[in-house]
């Protein structure tokens, strides 16, 4: 199973996110675990995770959440910012698919 975990300032719009493409992947049949959580949060999963995606209107904070991911070889992306904002779950899917080849 590939865990991804979406990040923005408090969690809630990529929880919206999460949820749309988990249903995507299922439908896909994809073994995907995908959660959003807070920045302030990021590093607690860090050691479990296999992606973490930065929602587009975070982008100010990707660097520095990229430097922490980095101690433990995750990968880390912005989220692209037509998909964020129409909450495509399939779109992100797609995103994701593209980065974990």
């Amino acid at each position: 199973m590939k865990k991804i975990l979406l990040c923005c300032g408090s969690g809630a719009s990529s929880g919206f996110m999460a949820k749309n493409a988990n249903i995507a992947a299922k439908a896909r049949n994809l073994s995907f675990s995908i959660k959003a959580r807070s920045e302030s949060e990021v590093e607690d999963y860090l050691d479990d995770i296999d992606l973490v995606m930065v929602g587009p209107h975070f982008k100010h904070r990707y660097e520095a959440i990229k430097e922490i991911a980095s101690e433990y070889n995750v990968p880390v992306v912005l989220i692209d910012g037509a998909i964020y904002g129409a909450l495509n779950g399939d779109g992100l899917v797609d995103q994701i698919l593209e980065i974990l080849k």
